[in-house]
């Protein structure tokens, strides 16, 4: 079986899809690994270190791509690489389905499995392939190092023979993993930290971490979590209250850190322009959910906006600004996701359909898509 590990080409995407690690693994398996020349410079690993892991190295997309039977990437084909993808061959990638849906379609027409890494069921079995826990994770403690870069005064209380500096307070929107994260990150910073989230179950976590849990007083709160553990679209009323409650808090706040997002759908607005304008000048916003919308209303992606003194960070693609750990994680995720389904005698892909790991990421097979996500409604 040959797994192939093309140069990523989309723009801002510095991540690769393997590293020596798990091309050592893979080929213990008895997988031959191709990896193109260049895919891994962004992160920090050579064709060399590639080649000494016991992969061979392709001059282009096209030596890489041709007869594989699996194809590693971290994000979507383009078009070109699509045609490249020989047919009934496994694509393992994160795929945004329901922004991507003309790719999926010519995924099908290739006769590709695609399989999108960012559904893997969260059931415990499959925790060490969760890519969106493991980029989500660099991106909460990135997006704290890059609000302290535009930020102009120090994190932690400072005593000093010539006063003392107040420590920074960092207000965190969303307690997911990356929100988790950002908390740590500002803490140990020495920050005063507070969060809010619209699930209740948040609030122990938050304050395991040493933060102030802040929340809107509801019995919707109590409902705030689908069954596969993501926060869900909130009630209007609800969205009336948390919008109070987050311009009274916000304004006090040095730091502001969006990580809210919704799968499947465009980011919840959470500080729109009045709470911008109501923050003091040098209070810095960053919002990890601009390339889905949005968490504020005034970031855009790719740019750091200045609002009357307040900067919004809205970069694009966070687990990229630290590429080596991230390609350090999704590439485990990937390996972890591939083990299982190699049959240890012969060497080749042996996929049970039935499993609930496989049917959670599968968009398409023999032609067809079929992941309910785009196929129902």
């Amino acid at each position: 079986m040959k797994i192939a590990i093309p140069k990523e080409r989309r723009e801002h995407e510095k991540r690769v899809a393997a590293t020596p690690d798990t091309v050592k693994k893979l080929v213990a398996l008895g997988a031959t690994v191709i990896v193109e020349s260049g895919a891994g410079v962004s992160a920090a690993i050579s064709d060399v270190a590639f080649k000494d892991a016991g992969a061979e190295i392709a001059s282009d997309a096209a030596s890489a791509l041709k007869d594989a039977d699996v194809v590693f990437k971290v994000q979507g084909p383009m078009d070109d690489e699509i045609a490249l993808i020989k047919e009934g061959a496994m694509l393992v990638s994160t795929l945004a389905p329901t922004q991507s849906r003309d790719m999926i379609k010519a995924l099908a027409e290739r006769k590709v499995l695609a399989c999108a890494m960012e559904l893997m069921p969260r059931i415990t079995r499959a925790q060490s392939m969760d890519v969106l826990s493991s980029q989500s994770n660099l991106a909460g403690y990135k997006s704290v190092l890059d609000a302290t870069d535009e930020f102009g005064r120090a994190m932690p209380m400072m005593m000093t023979a010539a006063g003392t500096l107040a420590p920074a307070r960092v207000f965190v929107l969303g307690a997911g993993v990356a929100g988790l994260q950002a908390i740590a990150t500002a803490r140990r910073l020495g920050a005063i930290v507070s969060a809010t989230d619209v699930r209740s179950v948040a609030k122990e976590q938050v304050e395991s971490l040493g933060a102030t849990f802040v929340m809107v007083e509801t019995d919707d709160a109590e409902d705030g979590e689908t069954a596969a553990g993501y926060a869900k679209e909130m009630s209007d009323d609800y969205k009336e209250k948390q919008a109070r409650l987050v311009r009274e808090h916000l304004a006090k706040q040095d730091i502001a850190i969006c990580t809210a997002l919704i799968p499947g759908r465009a980011a919840p607005t959470l500080i729109d322009d009045d709470m911008v304008k109501s923050m003091k000048q040098g209070s810095v916003i960053v919002d990890l959910a601009v390339e889905a919308g949005g968490n504020c209303t005034m970031s855009k992606p790719g740019e750091v906006v200045d609002v009357d003194g307040v900067k919004i960070v809205g970069h694009h693609n966070w687990p990229s600004r630290i590429a080596v750990d991230a390609s350090f994680l999704y590439a485990k995720n990937l390996l972890n996701f591939i083990t299982p389904l190699i049959d240890a005698e012969s060497g080749d892909l042996n996929i049970d359909w039935e499993d609930e790991i496989i049917q959670g990421v599968a968009l398409t097979r023999d032609g067809e898509i079929v992941h309910p996500l785009l196929t129902e409604g």
